[in-house]
């Protein structure tokens, strides 16, 4: 299972990303990343459920790289694609980001589009 769990990340690496670049603070790195979603159930302050979806970055752990330490996603970090900035972030005290996988060679990053890249 894991020779064919190495093989199928390999193929999302390759075949199934976007290049995207991961901020933290003045830090930054560009990498593939594999988008995905996840659906929030929340709970409101009236006794309504909302569904909040939450844009997904898939990354895989041992690229995320930030100042030459590998690291694992932070709250407030930023993830830029195509000029669009996404915070690392996930509604109703949900944590942040978890491993997509049993090894954890993936990370699956939650976010919320904040706005426009500024220009450079």
């Amino acid at each position: 299972m894991r020779k064919a769990h190495e093989w199928l990340e390999e193929q999302r690496g390759q075949y199934l990303t976007v290049p995207v670049t991961y901020r933290r603070g003045t830090y930054s790195t560009t990498l593939s990343a594999t988008i995905g979603k996840t659906v929030f159930k929340v709970l409101d302050d009236y006794g309504r459920y909302q569904y909040i979806e939450s844009r997904d970055y898939l990354i895989s752990a041992a690229v995320l790289i930030i100042d030459g330490e590998r690291v694992l996603p932070e709250p407030g970090d930023e993830i830029i694609e195509d000029n669009l900035v996404y915070e690392v972030m996930a509604p109703n005290h949900e944590p942040e980001w978890r491993y997509s996988d049993n090894y954890r060679k993936c990370l699956r990053i939650h976010t919320k589009f904040t706005g426009d890249a500024p220009e450079l």
